[in-house]
């Protein structure tokens, strides 16, 4: 193998390398030290000019050339004299065997003078694929991309939450595709994708709904009036509304009475009630409060009355006529380990906030039950992907979680897990961040979000600010409790998973013989 650095000092956390005279060795890249009994793999996190020559010195010959004098400069041995260094970290160390390879957390710093080489496919053959795996993409080496297939524990990620944040165009929508489509026919995981963009199932272009088996596993609901093949139209009877599906908005005391003053007094009519004006002052509810709640239903559910008073639904996904099993449908279809697909782009974000609540409040009250009736371990894991999920993570009503930060904390207790889109890491509150235990990290040139997924990433990436910043589009770092290191990868194009996809899948639909 080739020697491209030479270790000639640092520390446990700073290994300092020279680079080879003709050489490259780039930001992200992998190198590997080789030691009796096994070999370390390091991984370059900055790096910088170093020369013998001063810099007065070098100053001077660069006016020379720049103002071309004619000075012989091949006297100043410049393959020699400069030289550019290197900044590593120990990533892990690998001991060999006759009983095979064995990673550990290094410990210990390689002897002066060790060479280093560019890593090679033999040297991460450890790396075995995990059980119920996912897969995000391959092995990558700075720009240089291994042909070695990552794969998290499916089971275990999606239960404990995952953290995808990117600014945008770095890859964020098609990382969620690939992981999908390949995971789509395996029903050990439900997972609920709720797309304020449309962008999942390939309405317009290609999606979730090209793989072979999505009449199978994939649902896809929509309030357009126009649907694809396939597509459920999306509607909720407002029976199925209750005043906690509201408290993602903020109300008065008064008002929070109020709305639970018409659901006790008509557990199915007490939307109707409200938006029809039905008077409720015998139970205290004053007439200032009703019509403000009137206001409000118009404005977050999109329901209104006519001049006879009576409810109108057209311009809402909430219908008095249609959707009584729409939220038990979608539920019915995750606890199966199906994919469901929920867009939300044409609705106003306050129905959409509300929607995403029904759904997911009923999934956790089911597993909750399943939990106390000891059925929970023949369940699905679910997985709730969010956009934007800062809009809804760490929010509090009157001091309270709403739905999605009690699943940030408790979630896993009942195999329900998120897996959180961001462009903003920072305001998602520090110790849910913290409870996100995968983080699969796009490029990201913003300073603060940056320290936000570094100061709680699994492993430590102290070093690695300006790495992130460097990112290129489909390139990630998984930092993860189920993986030995900070893993550098690549993620592939979902158009070039969808070439390499087998016209039929191998895996026969449940049940069938």
């Amino acid at each position: 193998m080739d020697i491209i650095g030479q270790v000639v000092s640092g520390g446990f956390a700073e290994i300092l390398i020279r680079q080879k005279h003709a050489q490259k060795i780039e930001l992200g890249e992998l190198l590997v030290a080789d030691y009796e009994g096994g070999y370390s793999i390091l991984q370059v996190y900055n790096l910088k000019y170093g020369s013998q020559i001063p810099q007065s010195t070098r100053e001077l010959m660069s006016g020379l050339q720049l103002e071309k004098v004619n000075v012989d400069m091949e006297t100043m041995e410049p393959q020699l004299r400069n030289y550019i260094l290197v900044y590593a970290k120990s990533l892990v160390n690998v001991g060999v065997s006759e009983k095979g390879k064995t990673p550990k957390i290094p410990k210990d710093l390689p002897e002066f003078f060790t060479g280093l080489r560019r890593i090679e496919i033999a040297d991460l053959d450890f790396l075995q694929e995990a059980e119920k795996p996912v897969y995000v993409g391959k092995i990558r080496s700075g720009s240089r991309v291994l042909d070695i297939d990552v794969t998290l524990p499916g089971d275990k990620i999606f239960s404990h939450h995952i953290l995808i944040p990117a600014t945008t165009g770095r890859g964020k929508s098609n990382l969620v595709k690939v992981f999908t489509f390949k995971n789509l026919s395996e029903t050990y995981c439900g997972m609920l994708l709720i797309d304020p963009h449309d962008e999942y199932y390939g309405v317009k272009g290609k999606g979730l709904s090209n793989h072979s088996e999505a009449s199978t596993y994939l649902k896809y609901y929509s309030p357009r009036a126009s649907l694809p093949p396939g597509g459920i139209s999306l509607a909720v009877h407002v029976k199925e509304l209750r005043p906690w599906h509201l408290n993602v908005f903020s109300w008065s005391d008064a008002q929070t009475d109020a709305l639970y003053s018409y659901y006790n007094a008509d557990r199915l009519k007490w939307v109707e009630n409200i938006v029809t004006g039905v008077d409720l002052t015998s139970k205290g509810v004053k007439l200032g409060t009703l019509e403000v709640l009137r206001r409000k239903f118009r404005n977050y559910l999109g329901l209104d009355w006519d001049e006879n008073n009576n409810l109108i639904t057209s311009r809402s996904i909430f219908k008095v006529d249609a959707g009584d099993s729409t939220i038990n449908d979608i539920t019915g279809f995750l606890e199966e380990g199906m994919k469901v697909i929920v867009d939300t782009s044409i609705l106003s974000e306050s129905t959409e906030l509300i929607l995403n609540t029904m759904i997911v409040q009923r999934i956790f009250d089911n597993y909750k039950g399943y939990k106390a009736d000891g059925k929970l371990e023949e369940k699905p894991v679910i997985a709730i992907i969010l956009e934007e999920a800062p809009r809804v993570i760490g929010q509090k009503v009157m001091g309270e979680d709403n739905i999605f930060g009690t699943i940030a904390r408790e979630g896993r207790k009942f195999k329900i897990g998120l897996v959180a889109i961001t462009q903003l890491p920072s305001e998602i509150p520090r110790e849910v961040l913290a409870n996100m235990n995968t983080k699969i990290i796009l490029g990201n040139e913003m300073g603060p979000e940056r320290r936000a997924i570094i100061d709680s990433a699994s492993q430590d990436l102290s070093t690695d600010d300006r790495t992130i910043a460097s990112l290129d589009t489909g390139e990630a770092i998984i930092s993860s409790n189920f993986t030995k290191f900070a893993v550098p990868i690549m993620i592939p194009l979902f158009d070039d998973i969808l070439k390499d996809a087998p016209k039929k899948l191998k895996k026969a639909i449940p049940g069938a013989k």
